[in-house]
């Protein structure tokens, strides 16, 4: 539905009025405010007794102050689960704002939450509707609550809520070759506790029972295999000696790879005793993709392996490709980039919207790398249901008025969700740049074209990169 911020003035009785009219225009109408004073608990309970609605708040006001200055996230992140809980009970949630909250800007933190919960702005004040558009929400008058827009707000927050529920509707199981890392080892702690996969953990069980200890983390309910000592070792090194002994192994080599932690997640997968593998936190990208490569291989039809970032804005997630893998990319490689990418984000609840990148738009520039990327963009047409145009600039791709003046034929600009870059420094330079300068949250590298889902991790990652890796890669592999 909406999120109603009303006037200071008569506020309380312009919301009693307000709800009296959706009361009569929606069946099964609950009414849901994030904070509430005693007062507003107050008139909670007098909307349910007089009106007949349901009604529920979360946090009494200085509670919710508490929270959001403890952790802002973990403060946004509870009102979103609540809200979801709430429309699985009810057909209708009308979310009303909040006025108290200690010293902190209210309306700013109202506005937010609208954001979080990608709900439209309904509000009568001139004030409000000015301050919204600074930070561009877009407001709509009382009087339009029957004609409002879809909004469009996909927050990082929100974003990762959205990764959990889906990895819960099929529980997965992850391989964690690096046992030995406390960032793993932390990850995997928050990662049991959401219930949204299983996993596996290779290292010395003994050794990552004491480091769990000393981090006041319980892992006792995940699964610890040391490579090179288990049950599986036999098996392992004889199907890696068949898969690869064409090339030249022999069973003596095979037996000493599997001891290396990277093969030995990988035969997990690959024998499917594990779905998916996450590695890359104290080893190289290398180290991680050669053993997929020889041993998973990549999907029929695609000839390379790419990677792609989700980057979280603050109100939106786009996904950029190959950020990665490829340094030079052909045509054919660029085309076959789009159609996975776009797979990719559709996989993940996005309506791929594909943008061929160049340092220019249609027809107005030539060159080299100008004339790949129109290549690769007639290939890329020729794909059956994929939704892409180029070559076009990125202002092209994002910007309404831009995109009228360059491509205004197009579907693709200004609409753009899925940015394919003409080769790897192109693409590795913007995402670290955005990351960096917008305080985007990147998740990835996610490996796109292998058979199984096995991804890399940065050597620098945090663990919350580590639990978002682990949760896309649970749902690549559903």
């Amino acid at each position: 539905m909406f999120y109603y911020i009303r006037n200071d003035k008569d506020g309380l009785n312009e919301a009693y009025e307000f709800i009296k009219t959706l009361k009569n225009d929606y069946e099964d109408l609950a009414i849901f405010q994030p904070s509430a004073c005693a007062l507003g608990c107050d008139r909670l309970a007098e909307y349910e007794s007089k009106l007949g609605v349901k009604t529920y708040y979360l946090f009494k006001d200085d509670e919710a102050c508490k929270a959001y200055l403890e952790d802002e996230n973990e403060f946004f992140k509870k009102i979103i689960l609540k809200h979801q809980e709430l429309l699985q009970e009810h057909k209708h949630i009308f979310v009303m704002n909040f006025n108290a909250f200690g010293v902190i800007d209210a309306l700013l933190v109202n506005l937010q939450i609208s954001k979080h919960l990608n709900l439209n702005v309904l509000t009568n004040s001139t004030t409000i509707s000015q301050y919204a558009q600074k930070i561009n929400i877009k407001t709509q008058s009382l009087s339009e609550y029957k004609n409002l827009k879809e909004s469009n707000f996909l927050t990082p927050i929100a974003f990762k809520i959205k990764l959990e529920n889906l990895a819960k509707k099929d529980i997965k199981t992850i391989v964690l070759p690096e046992g030995d890392d406390d960032r793993i080892l932390l990850a995997a702690s928050k990662l049991l506790e959401s219930k949204a996969v299983k996993l596996i953990i290779l290292g010395n069980n003994q050794e990552i029972a004491k480091k769990a200890s000393e981090l006041d983390i319980n892992l006792d309910d995940i699964r610890t295999i040391n490579p090179g000592n288990s049950q599986y070792d036999e098996e392992f090194a004889n199907a890696l000696y068949e898969a690869r002994k064409a090339k030249g192994l022999e069973l003596q080599k095979a037996k000493e790879l599997i001891k290396d932690r990277n093969y030995f997640g990988t035969m997990l997968v690959h024998l499917g005793y594990a779905d998916a593998m996450v590695s890359g936190a104290a080893c190289t990208t290398a180290d991680t993709i050669r053993p997929a490569l020889q041993i998973v291989k990549t999907k029929p039809n695609v000839s390379s392996v790419s990677g792609g970032f989700f980057m979280c804005l603050e109100d939106r997630v786009l996904y950029f490709a190959d950020c990665a893998v490829t340094p030079n990319p052909s045509p054919e490689n660029l085309a076959q980039i789009a159609k996975i990418s776009a797979d990719t984000a559709q996989n993940f609840g996005f309506k791929a919207n594909v943008a061929m990148l160049s340092y220019s738009s249609a027809n107005s520039g030539s060159g080299p790398s100008v004339d790949a990327t129109k290549q690769a963009c007639e290939l890329a047409k020729a794909i059956d249901g994929l939704n892409v145009d180029g070559p076009m600039q990125f202002d092209c791709a994002v910007d309404l008025k831009t995109a009228k003046s360059k491509m205004p034929d197009s579907k693709v600009a200004a609409n753009a969700n899925v940015f394919i870059f003409p080769d790897l420094n192109a693409a590795n330079i913007c995402y670290k740049a955005v990351q960096r300068c917008a305080n985007a949250v990147a998740i990835g590298p996610i490996l796109q074209g292998l058979n199984k889902p096995i991804n890399d991790l940065s050597r620098g990652c945090l663990v919350e990169d580590i639990i978002n890796t682990c949760l896309i890669s649970a749902i690549q592999a559903q």
